[in-house]
């Protein structure tokens, strides 16, 4: 199946502590239905001294959060949208903005 969100798309957050930020998404993790925002989500993470980190500490870092809970930016209007596929006229399968009609996979 295609994957509606992908790395490096800008997307909106519609539920849970940072509703209504947006970010880039960092990574995403197909099997466990999760996608990692820039900025977004952020957890306080309590690390050992190593030889990358020889201080230690609280570290913040995002955290996943469900793809469920993101919707797409629509490069036109700006708002969050739902995403839908087409074949356009040079034959290629591209992602297309629900709201607005633009493709997505210029």
């Amino acid at each position: 199946m295609a994957a509606r969100i992908r790395k490096n798309d800008t997307v909106i957050v519609l539920a849970g502590k940072d509703k209504g930020r947006s970010g880039k998404v960092v990574k995403v993790l197909p099997k466990e239905d999760r996608v990692v925002v820039e900025g977004v989500n952020m957890i306080k993470r309590h690390t050992k001294p190593d030889m990358a980190n020889p201080q230690g500490g609280v570290i913040s870092r995002e955290a996943a959060i469900h793809v469920s809970n993101v919707a797409l930016r629509d490069p036109q209007t700006g708002k969050a949208t739902r995403v839908g596929f087409k074949v356009n006229d040079k034959g290629v399968k591209v992602r297309v903005a629900k709201g607005s009609g633009v493709e997505i996979d210029v």
